[in-house]
């Protein structure tokens, strides 16, 4: 694999400075740190520029809070100036390079491969009903806080032979543990420390079915006994080469008889039925208030699954 290099400087351009500070300033121009950051935009941005040019840059404290849906996690947060912004100048560079490296089969936080992308692909797979009897459905026990400093950092310099650039994306790493969930590098970064193992399942073993959004993992084979082999395989992959532990949670189970909880969705061969979760949220927020704006969201939701019913039963005509 080639190896990429003289990009460090395209990155702190003042001129990529600029567009990624319109880009992450996108719905968020009310916020406090942006109001302030826009009062010495001009000068703000040329400091940033020095800063990163003479190796001054230290990612600032985060601040941390806790969310409860759709579970319990701890979120980290940069102020915008300068990291969200040096984070934005990051992506402008290397998004196209880090996307070139996933598999077809990797999805999450990827243009055009989000949830709706990935539940079609498996849908599409799903015809194939002769092959695809039984489904090996597993994640990853705390994904973004257990990912490996050292690890991601050998895995990119298989990627990137820029010592300055390497030099920043370790500095950001090495400001927290594991990958903060907030940061908008993070989530780049933890598909990037899986893409080789997604190659390896697809073009070493050659498996056929195989589907990733984030740490969430669905393959699927006529054979139940090879998908539990190859749960071994993954278990022992995950631990020695990405100190990685697959949550107890895994299943290995007939698709024909339960279905495919992924994305949202509950997929069979035959129909796709919304998630239990969802619908419950659903009918909840319409018995707080009926005429919210949320029902606009929910119905992107509905119309890409057999739900006629659910809708009839939720929601009244004439707000379709």
């Amino acid at each position: 694999m080639k190896r990429i290099g003289n990009l460090f400087q395209t990155i702190i351009s003042v001129e990529n400075l600029k567009q990624a500070d319109l880009k992450a300033q996108k719905g968020k121009s009310k916020q406090y740190g942006v109001r302030l950051h826009n009062k010495n935009k001009e000068s703000n941005l040329l400091e940033l520029h020095r800063m990163l040019k003479d190796k001054e840059y230290k990612t600032s404290s985060y601040s941390v809070f806790k969310v409860y849906e759709p579970k319990e996690r701890e979120v980290y947060r940069l102020p915008y100036f300068p990291d969200r912004i040096t984070h934005h100048a990051i992506m402008n560079v290397l998004e196209p390079i880090f996307v070139s490296t996933y598999t077809a089969d990797t999805y999450s936080c990827i243009k055009k491969r989000g949830i709706h992308a990935a539940s079609f692909a498996l849908r599409k797979a799903l015809k194939n009903k002769k092959e695809t009897t039984y489904c090996l459905k597993l994640d990853i026990k705390k994904f973004y806080p257990s990912i490996d400093h050292d690890i991601l950092k050998q895995l990119l310099r298989r990627k990137f032979k820029d010592k300055d650039l390497l030099w920043l994306l370790d500095e950001i790493i090495d400001s927290a543990q594991g990958l903060p969930i907030g940061n908008y590098l993070s989530q780049y970064l933890a598909n990037f420390y899986l893409s080789y193992f997604d190659h390896q399942i697809k073009e070493n073993i050659d498996v056929k079915y195989y589907f990733r959004y984030a740490d969430d993992i669905v393959i699927l084979h006529h054979d139940k006994y090879y998908l539990h082999q190859l749960l071994k395989m993954i278990k022992t992959h995950f631990k020695e080469s990405l100190k990685l532990d697959v949550k107890e949670n895994w299943q290995v189970f007939p698709v024909a008889s339960r279905g495919i909880d992924f994305v949202g969705y509950v997929h069979y061969h035959t129909h796709v039925r919304l998630r239990k979760s969802i619908k419950q949220n659903f009918a909840k927020m319409l018995k707080r208030n009926p005429n919210t704006a949320s029902i606009a969201s929910y119905n992107g939701w509905l119309k890409h699954c057999n739900s006629k019913t659910l809708q009839r039963k939720l929601i009244p005509n004439e707000q379709f």
